[in-house]
């Protein structure tokens, strides 16, 4: 019997959180940077209505295993009768900088 995607979910995450303290990384935002975040009032510039938000496809992180900042992520995207896609995301780490 297979876990429920729920339960599949929470096991990812666990891994996820896992593997990132084994290298060094921290799962969880500091709260000082949270607390800068809170300062934020407005997106820097407004939004671009010809992006698309892709934040619900399954991402995984192409950054050097010695990288300490997670900006770049890949997906593979697949239809029905049309060749995969390979999206490549970068950050734009200097837009609220």
């Amino acid at each position: 019997m297979s876990e429920n995607p729920s339960t599949q979910r929470a096991t990812l995450r666990r891994i996820a959180r896992q593997a990132m303290a084994d290298r060094g990384l921290q799962p969880d935002f500091a709260p000082a940077a949270l607390a800068e975040l809170e300062t934020i009032a407005a997106a820097p510039h407004p939004p671009d209505r010809s992006l698309r938000d892709l934040r619900s496809l399954p991402w995984c992180s192409i950054d050097n295993d010695d990288s300490m900042d997670l900006d770049q992520l890949s997906v593979a995207v697949s239809a029905a009768g049309a060749p995969t896609r390979v999206l490549v995301a970068i950050a734009d780490v200097d837009a609220l900088v």
